[in-house]
């Protein structure tokens, strides 16, 4: 495995080097040819996640593979535009001169996917490092081995080994991966592991995104629409079985709805999985009893009002609500990343401020209310990655909005243009001409010291 990841990483610089990678007609070609190989196994790769996940045909189609459609669309259709060379006004102080900035690509780029969304997250990223003019060494997640399967074979049937090559397998092929030097790294996964590929890059001051996770907090003021909050949040919090790291992490709901809250999400659970959420075709499962596993430790000494049904065989883990009323519990240390919703009740709204504080920095944050101006004001004060005011989860449709972490939750950004530009340069670079020189930018000063000041303090 060695020896061949070296040859792979060996070629690839080469490739680069040769400024094949240049040519913006070549790289829209690959990103047609990926979208049409896609197309032609569109069933395998839903059948991928059902096996990896359980997802439906139709979650699969509406969170995976139309995401990675919408990415190719709007990269396919602005690659042009994207990598265009651009004018910008010159200072007077280099008069006469035309002043410009290139997108240039890093180069040999290192892309480590999660297992949560096996698809969309190794390929929207590999989109805009291809539309930028890099070349990438993607690690799926072992955890999800049908998806990654299934992406080896369509990658290597559009791209050479020397532009875009899959590396599968587990933590020892990522740790060696890590071990050569990269242009540019970008990791989704844990915090842990991310801190774990930010020391190595740093060794070789190699720019990296990262894209992690957090507890998002869910806050539900007393003037909420009770169904339509309730709604949103059983969507945004079971899809995928809760294996999301947008999802809301845990409500805070005011005292004088929170029965009515509770109650209406257990109705809409019942809605849209049905009383049984086993047999619902629409319910996905957990990704292996490993992480059944730890979400079952979590529900340890709390208190269930809903739910908590567990089958390790089928990796199935019911829909599950659990009251709290302390923030000190494993329950409410960690990021969940699966189908359990703690509820806490809150008197007094001051009171979240301090809670929201102790989870610094999430990935996400969401509050329901119909206070839209109290609201906007809420969300400004905090520093999160994304968010919504009456929803959750669907900041991230919008690819022209930039989808990604800060401090614990992350670093950097993407989706859309924002993915073009993780992947580049932007190099500025101005030409002046030889017909005039103008002298008082050079020494010695002592003669025109006071017309050179003049002539700064008018461009103050």
């Amino acid at each position: 495995m060695k020896s061949s990841i070296k040859t792979v990483i060996d070629n690839q610089k080469k490739y680069f080097q040769s400024k094949n990678t240049f040519d913006i007609s070549k790289r829209k070609n690959y990103l047609i040819n990926l979208r049409k190989e896609i197309r032609k196994n569109e069933s395998e790769i839903e059948l991928a996640l059902f096996k990896d996940l359980g997802k439906s045909k139709g979650e699969s189609y509406l969170t995976e593979i139309h995401f990675v459609y919408a990415e190719l669309k709007i990269a396919i259709n602005n690659i042009d535009k994207w990598a265009k060379r651009k004018s910008v006004r010159s200072s007077i102080l280099n008069f006469p001169s035309s002043d410009y900035i290139i997108a240039q690509p890093f180069g040999n780029t290192l892309h480590i996917s999660p297992w949560n969304y096996p698809f969309q997250l190794s390929i929207a990223p590999l989109i805009g490092a291809i539309a930028a003019g890099n070349t990438v060494v993607l690690k799926p997640s072992e955890y999800s081995k049908y998806t990654s399967d299934i992406l080896e074979k369509i990658i290597s049937n559009v791209f050479e080994d020397k532009l875009v090559k899959v590396f599968l397998g587990g933590p020892e092929v990522a740790k060696e991966l890590l071990n050569h030097q990269w242009d540019y790294i970008f990791f989704t996964g844990s915090v842990s592991v991310g801190k774990i590929v930010a020391k190595q890059a740093a060794l070789n001051l190699t720019p990296t995104t990262l894209e992690l996770g957090g507890k998002n907090p869910c806050v539900v003021d007393e003037t909420a629409s009770v169904k339509v909050t309730a709604k949103r949040i059983v969507w945004g919090k079971f899809i995928n079985c809760g294996q999301t790291c947008i999802a809301p992490d845990f409500l805070i709901v005011n005292k004088k709805i929170k029965e009515k809250l509770t109650l209406e999400i257990i109705n809409q659970i019942k809605i849209i999985y049905g009383n049984n959420a086993e047999k619902s075709d629409s319910y996905g499962r957990i990704i292996s009893n490993k992480h059944i596993n730890f979400l079952s430790s979590l529900l340890k000494d709390q208190k269930i009002i809903y739910g908590g049904k567990i089958d390790e065989k089928l990796r199935y883990f019911e829909p599950t609500l659990v009251e709290i009323s302390d923030f000190n519990s494993d329950l409410m240390e960690q990021e969940i990343f699966g189908p359990i919703l703690p509820i806490y009740e809150y008197d007094n709204f001051d009171e979240i401020d301090q809670i929201i504080y102790k989870y610094k920095n999430p990935l996400a944050l969401y509050i329901f209310t119909k206070k839209r101006s109290f609201g906007e004001k809420f969300l400004r004060k905090h520093s999160f990655g994304g968010g919504a005011i009456n929803d959750t989860v669907v900041h991230i449709i919008n690819d022209r909005l930039p989808f990604g972490g800060i401090g614990n939750s992350g670093m950097g950004k993407y989706h859309g243009e924002s993915t073009f530009k993780t992947f580049s340069h932007f190099k500025p670079y101005i030409s002046k001409p030889l017909w005039i020189d103008i002298p008082l930018r050079y020494p010695p000063f002592k003669n025109k010291i006071n017309l050179l000041k003049k002539v700064l303090k008018l461009l103050q």
